[in-house]
């Protein structure tokens, strides 16, 4: 599935990903290729990405924190996420 992330700055992240663990407003929830479509608002927390590459853009690597070659974690303030057609956008604080 194709990840967007989207802060009011800049775009953080676009790529293909396997699995993607956000922070709800009424807990974590994790979405996986074939999800249902949801939206579904964020709260403070950490949103974590597995995928089997990654490639950020200069201004934006530094928000991302590595956990190993195929993880990667962003810490937002608030936000919503859209999963629709194997396609989820997050807008992020």
């Amino acid at each position: 599935m194709i990840l967007e992330i989207v802060s009011p700055e800049a775009s953080l992240f676009k790529g293909e990903i396997t699995s993607i663990t956000l922070p709800g407003v009424d807990g974590s929830f994790q979405i996986l290729n074939n999800h249902a479509p949801i939206v579904s608002l964020l709260q403070k927390g950490t949103v974590k990405i597995t995928a089997p590459s990654f490639k950020f853009n200069k201004e934006a690597a530094p928000l991302f924190t590595k956990v190993n070659d195929q993880n990667y974690t962003l810490a937002i303030a608030s936000g919503t996420i859209e999963m629709k057609d194997n396609k989820v956008i997050v807008l992020a604080d």
